[in-house]
Order: structure tokens, then sequence, then C-alpha cells
């Protein structure tokens, strides 16, 4: 009875039309995210012909989307309590309209708070996304699809980063046109998700208690053969009011503080230095006394996407640590020989660099999957949008603070700052980072 019951579970369904819907809002969204988020430093790269911009402004501007990414937090805990799916299907058309709004002002603080805005609508397809496609999926699709979401991510970034190769020169309208250009993307998601028909997330349903109306979601979507589980028929019968809307300090519990803290240390110390890197690539190079910066710029794009690739490859044939812990420590070590050895020679640096950017992009098919499996389903709105929080708080501060440093000190300080940091997650998940993998759980 137990055996059959479990076959009923409805995460055991096999891949379905269902989980394609799902899978496809939330790749578009990710692919615009990405391109939404890099976007911004197309756009200054060209406007610093037209507008006196400061270092200080450079890392405004370009962290502003991270800094509303950290509202990610409060967007987890209201998808914990309102549901998944109306978040998802209004996000993609306030962003359009916020996007757009960037054509119409020159003013630093307007845009840079459109840009806060920006981030804060994003974080619900980071945090609200993943969360209704983790709880979805089918436990044999669910880490390697949940993996492969930083691909269409990816190719977003990078094709942002190229954004002002094939937008035409209008002069000093040119960065505004660029930082607009997402608005193209974030339509198109927007109508899909309208006409997907989107279903609402069954463990949410029963994490209120509402169990009768997770099954009929379930059998709608899949199939009268398919429902919810025995534990979470006895979950939904203890739900009341007040556990339903449980406060997030539970987060920092002591069966919880653990997790927290590794899936926020860990995203933070990658995101810090991805995006400061990243976004301002063109700057580092200059710095580091390259002067072809489009042959750099395709070298570290095209590295990126193929350590995607070769992450994606590596994620189900070792544990979570110890991806984690060894992807950290060869990033670190990339960034500690580029920033100590002064006289290094410049083909030995891009190749140091390249291998910089294989090995942390390989590390980024760690973050949906890895935060998600930190928390349980009844927190984990909650746990991934604490968690994106913190990493958007090291991502705006490597964005604000690396092209100040790189200009009032060194890009090689910049580079020592970057490694020690990825040093330190690293020694840190090694010492505190669970094992969330199934396959690899010790019994």
């Amino acid at each position: 009875m137990e055996k059959e019951d479990q076959k009923k579970f409805y995460k055991h369904a096999p891949f379905s039309n269902v989980h394609l819907r799902i899978y496809l809002a939330i790749i578009l969204g990710q692919f615009t995210s990405g391109y939404t988020i890099q976007v911004s430093g197309a756009a200054i790269s060209a406007a610093q012909k037209y507008l006196p911009l400061s270092s200080l402004w450079i890392g405004l501007i370009g962290s502003g989307t991270l800094i509303g990414l950290a509202g990610s937090l409060f967007v987890g805990k209201i998808s914990d309590n309102i549901g998944r799916r109306r978040l998802l299907l209004i996000n993609m058309y306030v962003l359009t309209g916020i996007s757009l709004c960037q054509f119409f002002t020159s003013n630093l603080w307007l845009t840079f708070i459109f840009r806060v805005i920006v981030g804060l609508m994003i974080a619900i397809d980071y945090t609200v996304g993943n969360t209704l496609l983790i709880e979805w999926l089918p436990f044999k699709e669910s880490g390697k699809m949940q993996s492969r979401l930083v691909i269409y991510w990816t190719l977003g970034f990078i094709l942002a980063y190229f954004s002002s190769s094939f937008i035409p020169d209008f002069g000093a309208l040119t960065w505004k046109i660029i930082m607009v250009s997402p608005a193209i993307f974030l339509i198109i998601t927007a109508i899909f998700r309208s006409f997907a028909k989107l279903p609402s997330s069954p463990s949410w349903l029963v994490n209120q208690g509402k169990p009768k109306k997770a099954q009929k979601v379930i059998q709608k979507h899949l199939g009268i053969k398919w429902g919810i589980s025995k534990k979470q028929k006895l979950h939904a019968a203890k739900v009341t009011e007040s556990s339903a809307n449980f406060s997030w300090t539970i987060l920092f519990s002591k069966k919880y503080i653990k997790h927290t803290l590794v899936g926020g240390v860990f995203y933070a110390s990658q995101a810090f230095s991805f995006f400061g890197i990243s976004i301002f690539l063109p700057i580092l190079i200059s710095k580091m006394g390259i002067s072809d910066t489009n042959l750099v710029g395709y070298l570290y794009n095209g590295c990126m996407l193929l350590g995607i690739l070769l992450g994606i490859r590596i994620f189900g044939t070792i544990s979570r640590r110890k991806f984690l812990v060894g992807d950290f420590l060869l990033s670190a070590a990339c960034l500690l020989i580029l920033s100590l050895w002064s006289s290094i020679p410049k083909e030995l640096a891009l190749f140091t660099f390249s291998l910089f950017s294989l090995a942390l992009s390989a590390g980024l098919v760690m973050d949906y999957p890895y935060t998600s499996e930190l928390f349980d389903s009844h927190i984990r709105g909650t746990g991934v949008g604490m968690v994106v929080t913190i990493s958007r708080v090291g991502a705006a501060a490597g964005t604000l603070l690396l092209p100040v440093i790189t200009n009032s000190v060194s890009v090689q300080f910049s580079m020592l700052l970057c490694g020690l940091i990825l040093l330190f997650s690293g020694i840190f998940c090694l010492v505190f980072a669970p094992e969330t993998s199934i396959k690899y759980k010790k019994s």
C-alpha cells in the first residue's frame, strides 16, 4: 500500500505538458533577467561619452538592479503567504513598464531608482519562479533541469554585454536605448506567461491547509491517478492559520541557521566576484594594460558559457559539497595568481583570467538547485528569498566597490579582494556546507 501510494505521489509523475509550460515560463524569465542585469554595464560604457559619470555613479547605477534584488526576502515571504502563480503573472508587465521609463530621464538619481525597482521585480523570478519549478518538477528531473536554467540566464547576460555592438548608434540616445532594450524580451515573457496557464503550487496549497484543492490542481494537470503524499496529508491536517504564516526568523532557528548561513555565504561570495568583474569587464581589462578589450570580452564570455556547460556535465557526477568547495578554491587560486604575480606574462594572464571565468561560471550551476534543496517546502520561498537577499548584498557590494577600488587603488587589489573572499567561502563551505543531493547523502 505504501509503495502504491508513493507511485501516486505527483512528484513521481513523468515529465508532461504542465512541467514543460512551467519550465518554459521560467526559462524566459531567466534569459530576460540575465540580459536586464548586465545591460546596465553596456549602457554605462555608452553613457560615459555624454554624462559626467564618476566611479561612484558607475558603481551605483551598475549595482542598482542588484540592490533591488535584495528585496528577495520580502518577495519570498509574500509568495509563501499568497502563492507563487500570481506574482509570476504580474512581475514581467511591471518590469516592462519600469524599463521603458528609463528612456525618459537622464537624471542619475532617477535612473538609479529605476534600476532598484527593476531588481525588485527580477527578485520575483529569482525567488518565486524557482520555488514554483522545484515544487512541480518530478524528482528524477528536478536537479538536472534546475541546473540547466543558468544556461539561459548566461545567454541573456552575454547577449547584453554585446548589445552595444548590434544596437545602432543614436548619439546621446544610444545609452538609453540600450538600457530599455530588455523591454522586448520582457513583454514576450509576460505574454507567454499569461497564455501558459501556470498552475498553483500543490505544496503551497498543502502548507496553507488546503489538501483537497492541491489534489484537484494535480489531477487537473496530471490525471486522476496522481495526488499528494500521505506525509503532506498529515501535515495539512496540522496546519493552522498561525502556523501557515510563520516568521522569517525561523531561518535562524537551531534547525535552519547552518543552512541559511551556508546558502548566504556561498551565494554572496560568488556574486561579489562574478558581478563585480563581469559587469565592469571593459574597465578592468583596460586597467590590466590589455589594449584589445573586444578580444578579452569574447574570450571571457565564451569561457563563461563553456564553464556553464562544463558545470552541468559535472553537476550530476560529484557531490554538492565537492563541487562547491573545489569550484571556490580553483576560482580563488586564479585571482590570487593574477593579483600577486605583478610581472605575469600577458599570455599567461589571459589564460588564467579565462580559467577563472570557466571555473566561477561552472559554479553558477549550483545556484538554483542547491539553494532550493537547503530548505523544506513550507519555508522554501522565504528561505530562498533570504539567501538571494544575502547574495545580492554581496553582488551590489562588488558592483559598487570594484570600480571605485580599481580607480583609486589598482586592478590587482580588486582581484586580490575577490580572491580572498572566494578563498574564505571555499573554506567555510568545506567546514559547514551540508550535502543536499539524495544520491550522495550519508545514511
